[in-house]
């Protein structure tokens, strides 16, 4: 189907800027937060799995985790191997994460309104299928 990209793309952009208007007041932006949801999710991480997920090179994941450890958000801990950096939510980190996760959860509602169940219910499965044909295919991941 031709123009499926553009019809992603013109929600992505006006999406992102939502969602970094949200976490500005957090001192977050889209691109920390995932980084964030990801540890969240996964539990203490490596830079190296962060950045395989999001397909995101692993200077840029180090660049936000410095950001982050800054915040007192993560923190570094020692790994099995002394040259790999296990990073961690704070209890501060944790905290934040529980208030934007509601406050994207609220997003997430307000932007799904008139859409019936059953059609988001499909959009939640189809998307990660796209997504896996995009990094299987050896494309970039969320760079966002």
């Amino acid at each position: 189907m031709e123009g499926i990209f553009r019809q992603y793309l013109a929600v992505y952009r006006p999406l992102i800027t939502r969602l970094n208007q949200l976490l500005e007041p957090h001192g977050l932006s889209y691109s920390l937060w995932q980084v964030i949801f990801y540890i969240e999710r996964e539990g203490p991480s490596t830079l190296v799995e962060i950045s395989n997920y999001y397909g995101v090179e692993k200077p840029s994941i180090t660049r936000r985790v410095h950001r982050l450890e800054e915040q007192d958000l993560v923190e570094q801990i020692p790994g099995q191997d002394r040259r790999v950096k296990v990073i961690r939510l704070t209890e501060a980190g944790d905290s934040v994460y529980r208030e934007c996760r509601e406050k994207i959860s609220g997003l997430e509602r307000e932007v799904m309104e008139g859409i019936g169940k059953g059609e988001q219910e499909l959009l939640h499965r189809l998307l990660p299928e796209v997504r896996k044909n995009l990094m299987r295919k050896g494309g970039a991941g969320d760079e966002a």
